[in-house]
C-alpha cells in the first residue's frame, strides 16, 4: 500500500492512463468511525491543456456504530463517480491525488450511520412494574357516596 497517490505528469501517456490501487487509510481520530485498510482506486487520469481530469471508482472499509441501536458494523464508502481537476502548469512534474481522494471519501460518510435501514434502534425493556399503594385508594368510601 501507497502512503500517497502520486501521478507523474512528464510521463503520463498523452491520451490518458488507467491506475489502480490502494494509498494509508484515513485518520479521522474520531470515537464511532474507524477505517481498516487503504482508499482503493480505480482511476483514468487525463492532461487536458492545463488541468489534470481523473474520472473512476474509490472506496474505503470502515467500522462504525449505528447511530439508532449503538452497535459496531462494518461498511464500506463506495464513490463509483469520482471525478476531479487539477490545474498543471510546464514547471510542475507531478501531483498528489491523496488529498481528494480522502475528501471524497469523508464526504461520503453518512453523518447518522446505519446497520441496516430496519434497524429498530436500542431495544426497551419493558418492564411493568406492581405498584399496590395506590390500590388503597380505590377501596377509599368517600362521604356522600
Amino acid at each position: 500500500m501507497d502512503e500517497k497517490l502520486i501521478i507523474d505528469i512528464s510521463r503520463l501517456e498523452e491520451g490518458g492512463e488507467r491506475f489502480e490501487g490502494e494509498v494509508d487509510a484515513i485518520d479521522l481520530e474520531e470515537e464511532f468511525v474507524h477505517p481498516f485498510g487503504g482508499i482503493r482506486y480505480d482511476l483514468f487520469v487525463q492532461a487536458l491543456g492545463s488541468e489534470l481530469l481523473v474520472r473512476g471508482k474509490i472506496e474505503q472499509d470502515f467500522e462504525l456504530v449505528c447511530s439508532r441501536c449503538g452497535e459496531d458494523f462494518d461498511t464500506t464508502i463506495k464513490v463509483e463517480d469520482f471525478v476531479t481537476s487539477v490545474e498543471i502548469d510546464e514547471k510542475q512534474s507531478e501531483v498528489d491525488l491523496t488529498n481528494e481522494l480522502r475528501e471524497s471519501i469523508i464526504l461520503n460518510l453518512s453523518s447518522y450511520p446505519l446497520c441496516s435501514e430496519d434497524c429498530p434502534g436500542i431495544q426497551q425493556k419493558a418492564e411493568h412494574l406492581s405498584d399496590d399503594r395506590w390500590g388503597a385508594l380505590d377501596n377509599l368510601k368517600v362521604e356522600g357516596e
